[in-house]
């Protein structure tokens, strides 16, 4: 329910008996079921269904290329930064025309601009992942989706701390936590792409998890939503002179051991993306990590480590995968494995990978194992990782795995 005025394209989260009940200005309460678009009085176009927050940084803000753009849904509508509801398209964000001061201050500037500009119909970039995972959500339950973007690009963990909720629009949290309000208060979960900035330093990564959880723990206090569902993106490749591969390494695998500590939350992989930058993923990328966001929405966990087993006898490693559909595939030579020392130097020990259903095997030299040899996936700041399952879940990133 919400106080709010009702806006044509609005979308209301439904409760658990499939149903939103919408305030009207004259007191009044409207029962509307799943679905739509209805029209009540001379609001046009409202559905009822899920709302998704979109929240991060660039990568969720949506820096692909506009070109080959995920088509528009007359059931998906989004919250545009602006603060109307309109049929979502991309770009979803435009950080720049929000009423919340924090979005221009992370821009540089000092006010929120009256009034608010309009879209540059010069952008060239801005797709992202948010609307391709609507859609596939659509598709497989008939459920409308609603999207609320509120990433900024740049962003750390530090920006987004739930203690500066008290700053209301000054800061990140406290202005997400408005937009929610002002859409009714619920939602039915977040998807997160965070981490790049976070590695920018050995102490963030020794954080993470303790940041993470402080941030989890608030959004579900905060919405009274103890189980509030929340689905992120591990870390992709970058290009740079500037980038510590030791950084990027340590974010990813803080980032694959959280969600194993917590419920309702789960990880998709990015690795294997191509980028349309140095940094960023590219569109088509981030359309198949929408789906990705989707399957897990849906139940459907992407592929996690078991283990690796060192099978002396056939001068092999075994690494094992759970939540694996189909076996596991590539495109082209299986790549992305390394063995390396305890200060990360290759090991030149692997002739050849196989994939065997749900194990990717290592193939290696007449020759023992060197002491502390550990096992990688995804080592570096570019590296090559082109394993899938059968349903185009990646493998995620993960080392060092002492062997």
């Amino acid at each position: 329910m919400t106080n709010a005025k009702i806006q044509s394209y609005q979308v209301f989260q439904r409760d658990i008996d499939n149903k939103a009940r919408v305030d009207q200005e004259d007191g009044q309460v409207i029962v509307l079921p799943v679905g739509g678009p209805y029209t009540v009085g001379n609001v046009q176009n409202i559905l009822v269904g899920d709302l998704w927050v979109l929240a991060g940084q660039s990568n969720m803000e949506g820096v692909g290329n506009l070109t080959d753009v995920e088509t528009p849904s007359p059931f998906v509508h989004s919250l545009q930064s602006r603060e109307e509801w309109a049929m979502a398209e991309e770009p979803l964000h435009w950080p720049n025309e929000s009423p919340r001061i924090i979005h221009h201050k992370l821009m540089g500037a000092d006010a929120v601009p009256h009034p608010l500009p309009s879209h540059d119909p010069m952008r060239t970039t801005g797709a992202g992942l948010g609307l391709a995972f609507a859609k596939e959500r659509y598709i497989r339950t008939g459920v409308p989706i609603g999207l609320i973007p509120a990433a900024h690009g740049g962003t750390s963990l530090e920006q987004w701390d739930p203690e500066l909720r008290e700053q209301g629009d000054a800061s990140l949290y406290g202005a997400l936590l408005k937009r929610i309000e002002g859409v009714g208060g619920k939602v039915a979960g977040v998807l997160w792409y965070q981490g790049e900035s976070e590695t920018s330093s050995l102490e963030n990564i020794e954080r993470y998890h303790r940041r993470m959880h402080a941030l989890l723990k608030a959004l579900r206090r905060d919405l009274q939503q103890p189980d509030l569902p929340f689905y992120y993106v591990q870390i992709g490749c970058t290009v740079s002179y500037d980038a510590d591969a030791k950084n990027w390494n340590g974010i990813r695998e803080a980032q694959r051991t959280w969600p194993l500590l917590l419920s309702h939350t789960a990880m998709v992989s990015a690795i294997d993306l191509e980028l349309d930058d140095s940094i960023h993923i590219g569109t088509q990328g981030l359309k198949r990590l929408g789906r990705r966001l989707a399957d897990v929405a849906d139940g459907l966990p992407s592929p996690q480590l078991i283990g690796a087993t060192f099978e002396a006898e056939q001068s092999r490693i075994r690494v094992a995968y759970r939540y694996v559909r189909g076996g596991l595939h590539s495109s082209g030579r299986p790549s992305g494995f390394s063995l390396r020392d305890r200060n990360e130097r290759e090991l030149p020990l692997v002739h050849k990978v196989s994939l065997d259903e749900n194990a990717a095997v290592l193939h290696l030299i007449d020759h023992p194992l060197p002491p502390d040899t550990f096992l990688w996936y995804g080592w570096g700041l570019n590296p090559y990782c082109n394993l899938t399952d059968a349903a185009d879940a990646a493998l995620p990133a993960f080392g060092p795995l002492p062997l």
